[in-house]
Parts: C-alpha cells; sequence; structure tokens
C-alpha cells in the first residue's frame, strides 16, 4: 500500500487539523500585536527622548526575561499544564495592554510604563517554544512535524511583517492609545482560541529543588549532540548581532532616509516579507528536511545582505535587500525549532527549546550594544559593526559545533 494521502497538499493537510488551527490562528493574533506593541513603543520612545540607546532600553525589556528564565520555562513546561500556562500568558499580555492604553488615554503614559509592560510581554514570550510551539508540532503528530513548524514559522514572518506595518500606520493616525486598545482586544481573542483545545501531555512531577538539575541535564544532551550545539550558538549569534538592528530601525530611518512612521513600518516589515514567501516554499517542500548546514548558511546570507541595506541609498532599495535577506531567516527560524524537535530526547524535548529561548534572551546584550554604538557613531555604523561581528560569530559557531568524534 503507498503512504496515505501522498498527492495532498501538506498546507491543506494541517489547516484541517482543528487543534493545529487554533494553536497556529491564537500564535498569529499573539504575535502580530507582539511587533505592533514593539514598534509602537519604539516610535513613542524616540519621539520622546531622539534617543536611539532609549528605544533599545524600552524594546530590550521584552528580551530580558528571555535571557534570566528561559531555560526554567522548559523545564516548567514539562511538568504544568502547557495549555494553560499558555492561557495565563494570553491572559496577562491583555491585561498590560489595557493598562497602557489607559495611561495614553489619561496623558499619563512614560518610559518605565513601556519598560514594565515589556518585561510582562518578554516573560510570557519566554514560553513561546516549549508551550505554544511544541503543542503546534505535537498537534500536527510525528510525520508532520517539519512542515508543521514551517508553516508556523512561515505564519510568524507574516506577523513580523504585518505587526510594524500596522504599528506605524496606527501609531501615525491613531496614536498610542488605540493601538494597545487593537492589541489587548487580539490577545483576548487568541485566549479564546486556546481554550477550545483539547490538549493531553505526560508530565513530569514538578520537584522545585530538580529543576536547576533538569536544566543541567539539558545542556548536557545539547552538548553532547553537534546539531544542537549548532543551533543553540546560531541562535545566539543571529539574536545578538542579527536582529539587534530592529530596535534601531525607527532611528535608522528617520536619521537616514527622513522616514516617517508608516515607512519605519514599510521598512521593518521588509525582511519578513522575504522570510515569508521563503517560508512557504519551506512548508510545501517534500522529501528530506533541510538540516544544520542550510541554518548556518541562511543565517550568514541574511547577515551580510543587512550590511548592503543600511548602506542602501534610498529606502527602497534598503528595503528590497532586507526583503531577500528574508530567505536566510525563514531558514533560520523554521530550523531553530524544527531541528531541535526532531533531534532532542522526547522527555527533554521542552527543556531543550527552552535552552534555545535562553539563547534568544541574550539579544538584550546585542540590543544595548546597537544602541550604545548608534548614539555614538550613527544607526548605519552600528548596524553594520554589529552583522561583521555576527559573521565572525557564525564561523567560529560552526567550528565549534564540528562532530568530535
Amino acid at each position: 500500500m503507498s503512504p496515505p494521502g501522498p498527492e495532498r497538499s501538506p498546507v491543506r493537510d494541517l489547516l484541517a487539523d482543528a487543534a493545529f488551527v487554533r494553536l497556529w490562528a491564537a500564535g498569529g493574533l499573539t504575535n502580530s500585536m507582539r511587533w505592533v506593541e514593539m514598534l509602537v513603543s519604539g516610535l513613542f520612545a524616540y519621539e520622546l527622548t531622539r534617543s536611539a540607546f532609549a528605544v533599545s532600553l524600552v524594546l530590550m525589556s521584552r528580551a530580558l526575561p528571555m535571557l534570566t528564565a528561559g531555560a526554567l520555562s522548559g523545564a516548567l513546561a514539562e511538568s504544568l499544564d502547557r495549555k494553560k500556562l499558555l492561557m495565563a500568558g494570553q491572559a496577562a499580555t491583555a491585561v498590560g495592554a489595557m493598562v497602557v492604553a489607559a495611561l495614553a488615554a489619561s496623558g499619563s503614559l512614560a518610559l518605565w510604563h513601556l519598560f514594565a509592560n515589556g518585561m510582562l510581554g518578554g516573560l510570557v514570550w519566554t514560553n513561546e517554544l516549549a508551550t505554544r510551539r511544541r503543542m503546534v508540532a505535537e498537534a500536527a503528530g510525528p510525520h508532520r512535524i517539519v512542515q508543521a513548524v514551517a508553516f508556523d514559522t512561515m505564519t510568524g514572518s507574516t506577523t513580523r511583517m504585518v505587526g510594524p506595518l500596522a504599528g506605524g500606520i496606527f501609531y501615525q493616525t491613531f496614536g498610542v492609545t488605540t493601538a494597545y486598545l487593537i492589541a489587548s482586544v487580539l490577545y483576548v481573542a487568541a485566549f479564546i482560541l486556546v481554550s477550545g483545545v483539547r490538549h493531553e501531555q505526560e508530565r513530569r512531577r514538578l520537584v522545585p529543588r530538580r529543576l536547576a538539575a533538569e536544566v543541567a541535564e539539558a545542556a548536557r544532551i545539547a552538548r553532547r549532540m553537534p546539531v544542537l550545539r549548532l543551533v543553540l550558538g546560531v541562535t545566539i549569534a543571529m539574536n545578538v548581532f542579527g536582529f539587534s538592528y530592529q530596535s534601531i530601525l525607527p532611528a535608522f530611518g528617520a536619521i537616514a532616509f527622513a522616514a516617517s512612521p508608516a515607512q519605519i513600518g514599510l521598512l521593518a516589515a521588509a525582511e519578513p516579507f522575504g522570510a515569508l514567501l521563503s517560508g512557504l516554499a519551506l512548508a510545501l517542500r517534500r522529501g528530506a528536511p533541510p538540516g544544520g548546514a542550510a541554518l548556518a548558511l541562511g543565517s550568514a546570507a541574511f547577515l551580510v545582505l543587512l550590511v548592503f541595506a543600511v548602506r542602501a541609498p534610498t529606502l527602497p532599495v534598503a528595503a528590497l535587500l532586507l526583503m531577500l535577506g528574508g530567505a536566510g531567516t525563514a531558514a533560520f527560524a523554521s530550523l531553530q525549532t524544527g531541528l531541535v524537535i526532531m533531534h532532542a530526547p522526547i522527555e527533554a524535548r521542552s527543556r531543550v527549546l527552552g535552552l534555545t529561548t535562553t539563547c534568544i534572551g541574550m539579544g538584550p546584550l546585542g540590543v544595548l550594544a546597537v544602541g550604545a554604538l548608534a548614539d555614538a557613531f550613527g544607526p548605519q555604523d552600528a548596524i553594520t559593526g554589529m552583522a561583521v561581528a555576527g559573521l565572525a560569530a557564525l564561523g567560529l559557531v560552526t567550528l565549534l559545533a564540528r562532530d568530535r568524534g
């Protein structure tokens, strides 16, 4: 007998699964609003202070909890109900957005409010890989993991494109209050979607005093496996040296091109748009999945194109180069999670994803560095220097990740 459904589209097959659709749609809503919040808070901070460093501080708040609590979130996700963890996070972000909207409406919104709300959002974000992304893969089933992760990351690229674009338009047209009100409503919608998911999981017994030992065990597993070493190393390099450019994008757009908030939103949407197109190709791809080489090469290609983008003579050329770089970030985003799910032992999968979250959380180091460099030398030189350093880091990571036999 031939394999079941060889002619069926992988994406159509996934969209016929109600649990997958609910989790996928909830992720699309929450991730879109996360990017709306990040751009709106960055624009507000820059208008208030005219300092790229101040913008980087506000945006850094979202990544800081991932560094400090990412590994712990993975261990907790193997002991606590992942569905309830996900719903609690969506409820918390909805409340946070409502509070910011109320402060903005009263004229009392200050930078520290945005920093505090960013910390809350970042704490919720620490559970993204170990809870929702794992639930997406499990809902799809073992034979559809590659397509499910690729499709979900493709949707993530869509949210990174639509979120900043919408954020720029909302900010320019309606202001901070309306942007955060819309975010709060959509966080509630995501909560409702997840509440209808039927979810079962085998849980480890929660022993608080053993959490540190369980995280250490996951680190030993990752250290023994070359592919997992590569994933963690590339994740650090991309989040510290690559994606940090997003934190000073409002300053870069304003200084380099005298761009309006809507134009800055368009610039921020360019790379995710390229990632969306490439992610769709990965989701529809049949056959053996790409491996670690594609992860490293895609990341390097993005960093090279980033250098050319920030040196572009016009905003449209910069946007085009960032869009081409999106092919590299699509490979990175899909394989970052997919390789862990395919290679990590199932009993340690959430913990290794938690370690990946910690590596993502090292992004604040890059955000602070690029913000300080931008204030000292200008956004173009700051982003260029960080991207070149990122290429050097990728070379070192690839060398260290080789199988030692």
